[in-house]
């Protein structure tokens, strides 16, 4: 017959799963009478288990929010699923709190596994591969990540404190509209009421976030992550580049992502034969010139450069590269002694 803790365990494994069990019900999964199972309750209420009792026709009991997490219960595949998240978001470069938080979760879950689960767990890990590297960035406070979030579900106007990249301190009060995580980093897009400008801010660099009084509606058919990456494509940098190249958007944006590049809607251009054919406009603002010359020729689809004439040089100075070594022949290599 299994023991009483044993039991109790099973009776928070049983309420953990939601909603709210009767009395009737829990006495028969745990094979015990009510009135045990109402002292099993008891026990869990002297351990700060947050179990609350339910009163009428369909009540019963279930858990309560509390001032902290009770002691959890997780199935092998849960464990593995809880785990493998952890892990993977990591590795992936997408951190979601700071300081030693995500290692003593995993230390915990792992140090409760059992040992044929921990054995599997490590063979998945040993056969996984990232492309991102880990830690490739800072995470956010966890602190200043709720109060965001809770303010755009509220639709409260928010007080940060923020570091620019320069390292200018500064106080604004933002409407925040969502949170939009970008190759490895947080960030927050939303409006400054004082302006009017739409503004999209680094959550690593956020310092303090305060709900403020009030609220504010944000606009119609709003698309947060649209705003992050059109923000990045718009942004001020050292060039402006124009091109034409032929083809749609959907078939421009395999190599110029929405946050590199704006496309506009692709118009028709006449031939020679009097057929016609689309071609896009896209405007890129780039520090550096010297990574688009390989981009353009990935594409495989013709495009005239508007400008600058410096990108044209590079092109041009790419193409004599591969020209170059398409013709050579192939060195006569020699073993070495």
């Amino acid at each position: 017959m299994p023991r009483p803790t044993a039991r109790v365990l099973s009776l928070l494994e049983l309420l953990q799963s939601g909603g709210i069990r009767t009395a009737a019900e829990l006495a028969e999964r745990l094979d015990v009478d009510e009135r045990t199972v109402r002292r099993y309750v008891d026990h869990l209420v002297d351990l700060d288990v947050p179990v609350e009792s339910v009163r009428g026709r369909y009540g019963g009991y279930r858990l309560a929010p509390g001032h902290r997490m009770p002691p959890l219960m997780l199935g092998d595949d849960e464990a593995l699923a809880v785990l493998l998240g952890l892990i993977a978001g990591r590795r992936a470069g997408m951190p979601t709190t700071t300081g030693t938080a995500h290692e003593t979760a995993t230390a915990k879950i792992r140090r409760v596994l059992p040992k044929r689960l921990a054995r599997r767990l490590d063979a998945v890990l040993d056969s996984l591969a990232f492309t991102t590297p880990p830690d490739a960035t800072a995470a956010p406070e966890s602190a200043v990540l709720l109060s965001i979030a809770d303010a755009i579900r509220h639709r409260r106007p928010i007080s940060i404190r923020y570091t620019a990249g320069d390292g200018r301190h500064s106080a604004r009060t933002v409407h925040p509209y969502g949170l939009v995580v970008h190759s490895g980093r947080w960030y927050v897009t939303g409006a400054q009421p004082e302006s009017g400008e739409d503004r999209t801010f680094r959550l690593d660099r956020i310092t303090d976030a305060r709900s403020l009084p009030g609220s504010f509606e944000p606009p119609a058919g709003l698309d947060p992550a649209r705003r992050v990456v059109s923000g990045f494509a718009e942004a001020p940098y050292r060039h402006e580049v124009i091109l034409w190249i032929r083809g749609t958007a959907e078939q421009i944006r395999v190599r110029l992502p929405a946050s590199v590049a704006v496309v506009e809607e692709p118009r028709a251009a006449g031939r020679a034969d009097g057929d016609s054919e689309l071609w896009s406009r896209v405007r890129l603002r780039v520090e550096r010139l010297d990574w688009l010359p390989p981009v353009l020729a990935s594409l495989d689809r013709p495009f005239v450069i508007e400008r600058p004439d410096e990108l044209r040089d590079l092109v041009v100075a790419l193409a004599d590269r591969l020209v170059n070594s398409a013709r050579r022949r192939p060195p006569d290599v020699r073993p070495v002694p």
